[in-house]
């Protein structure tokens, strides 16, 4: 199963106590201080959930899949998503801790 916006923010209200409608403004609100940090090449740390990174990718020299042809691809900005202790612990199937 994969959740949606709306999956999220529901389950995100009934943890808070706050209607949907809360949680999805609040959500939003998230959404777009991760876009703005990502913009400006911030990092952003949840502990115990997630951290997120921008970082440099160099150029680099890669291969054409249908033609086997080298190609240069430009260097660019990533983001890289890393998981907290406690995703890692509930990918395993242990409790999640609640903080």
């Amino acid at each position: 199963m994969t959740l949606q916006r709306t999956d999220i923010a529901q389950r995100a209200a009934a943890h808070a106590g706050v209607d949907t409608a809360t949680a999805e403004a609040v959500l939003k609100g998230v959404e777009a201080a991760l876009v703005e940090a990502a913009g400006v090449g911030e990092s952003v740390r949840l502990t115990g959930t997630l951290s997120l990174e921008v970082v440099e990718r160099p150029a680099r020299t890669g291969r054409n899949p249908r033609t086997g042809e080298a190609m240069e691809i430009a260097a660019g900005r990533i983001v890289r998503l890393s998981p907290g202790a406690g995703l890692k612990r509930a990918a395993k199937g242990d409790s999640p801790r609640h903080s």
